[in-house]
């Protein structure tokens, strides 16, 4: 049991790093940005200033914020390290603020049409809300809340993670069309990841 942990923990990392820093390709390298999501875009859109940097901030914040949120989740790491660990958790909230705000005005603009557009749009409103209720009950002092919506709130934010492993599961293992698969992946990127922070909150509260 603690290996299958420290196995599942270290996965969890792995996999939050690596995509975290993924978005660093999409200005390091033009066969990425050619061949990944955005050659799916149209040239009208591709063009647009503001989608442009929507696209950006989208990309850059939700990675950062991926990239620090699993660190909060570490007890040794918060005993040892509180200031620290307060002032990584106020740039997890800006970021996933910024990359939220962004993401819902990208979610106008995904393919698959309005069963796209509302998953997509549903995950950034969700993720808004539950890291902005994390902020709040921590302001209260009210630390399990806190906990319980940061758990919320990360599971949302690893929704870059599962997109990535259920879009090419889908068409490459499936067989499924682009378009098709996008827009139940839509969903499923963080309907699952947040029916399980469910079950673990309730889980913790014994």
């Amino acid at each position: 049991m603690k290996a299958l942990r420290i196995t599942s923990w270290t996965l969890f990392i792995l996999f939050a790093i690596a995509i975290g820093v993924y978005p660093a390709f999409y200005f390091l390298s033009d066969v990425l940005a050619e061949n990944g999501l955005l050659s799916q875009k149209t040239a009208a859109v591709l063009e647009m200033d503001l989608w442009r940097l929507m696209f950006n901030l989208h990309i850059i914040f939700g990675g950062l914020a991926l990239l620090l949120g699993w660190s909060q989740f570490m007890a040794r790491f918060r005993a040892k390290n509180l200031s620290l660990h307060r002032w990584l958790g106020v740039i997890y909230l800006v970021a996933v603020i910024l990359s939220g705000i962004a993401g819902l005005y990208l979610s106008f603009y995904a393919e698959g049409g309005i069963v796209a557009k509302l998953g997509f749009g549903g995950l950034a409103l969700a993720w808004l809300y539950t890291s902005s209720k994390a902020y709040i009950t921590i302001k209260k002092q009210d630390v399990n809340s806190h906990r319980n919506w940061m758990i919320r709130s990360y599971a949302l934010t690893f929704a870059a993670v599962t997109l990535r492993i259920w879009l090419p599961l889908m068409q490459y293992g499936i067989g499924m069309d682009f378009i098709t698969a996008y827009m139940i992946v839509a969903w499923l990127c963080w309907v699952p990841n947040l029916a399980w922070a469910e079950w673990k909150v309730r889980r913790l509260a014994g």
